[in-house]
């Protein structure tokens, strides 16, 4: 599983976490990550990292590509101009590709329709899978309003942040349903000494997003 993006991919090492919870549920996942400071896709596109090379590189069932919230229209059509300008590299390597939603900051979460709208643009491009990662985030503070899921800048996930984003990414690419995993979590290598009860409600809501999306 190839991640590309920037720092909201390797904060808490969302690629790892997503290895770990496998690994957890008896599954093996291999992850590599190319990602760097307030890139978009784009900057990928124009050589800013050795993105395509790693596409050409090996064989990944899946590459993630993440980039920050996007809600303007301006920057809604790079991404997906990047997106099809990648496409033809992760098809020949015989991948799959997949679009992660992420999240506004704390002070424009109004925006997270057009967050929204533009990775289920972007996926639908090119025939790829939607990760509603922001969605998942939205569902657990209608049901727990007071999860912290931002970071001290209000913007990066916490750890608890991006566990449940990993959980988004583990069940909408591998199918397995999240709620069946184990209540002990381990994000960024660390084991997390979270309550029982919130580690369940991020497992359904993950899961219930996830299955929401992937019906309509």
């Amino acid at each position: 599983m190839l991640f590309i993006g920037n720092s909201l991919t390797y904060t808490n090492d969302l690629p790892g976490t997503v290895a770990a919870m496998a690994l957890a549920a008896g599954d093996t996942i291999q992850t590599q990550t190319v990602a760097a400071p307030n890139l978009a896709l784009i900057d990928h596109v124009a050589g800013q990292t050795n993105a395509v090379e790693v596409i050409k590189s090996g064989h990944w069932d899946y590459v993630v590509l993440q980039q920050g919230p996007t809600p303007l229209p301006l920057y809604r059509d790079t991404l997906i101009l990047a997106t099809k300008w990648l496409q033809p590299y992760i098809r020949d390597a015989g991948e799959d590709q997949s679009q992660l939603m992420v999240w506004p900051s704390a002070t424009k979460r109004a925006s997270f329709d057009e967050v929204r709208r533009s990775s289920q643009l972007a996926a639908k491009a090119v025939g790829g899978v939607f990760l509603p990662a922001g969605e998942a985030w939205r569902a657990a503070w209608a049901a727990g309003p007071r999860i912290g899921l931002y970071g001290p800048d209000g913007f990066h996930p916490s750890e608890l942040g991006t566990y449940l984003t990993a959980l988004v990414v583990y069940e909408g690419l591998t199918g397995r349903d999240v709620e069946t995993l184990s209540p002990r979590i381990t994000v960024a290598g660390k084991r997390l000494q979270i309550p029982t009860a919130t580690v369940r409600l991020l497992q359904r809501v993950a899961h219930e997003t996830v299955v929401r999306f992937r019906e309509e």
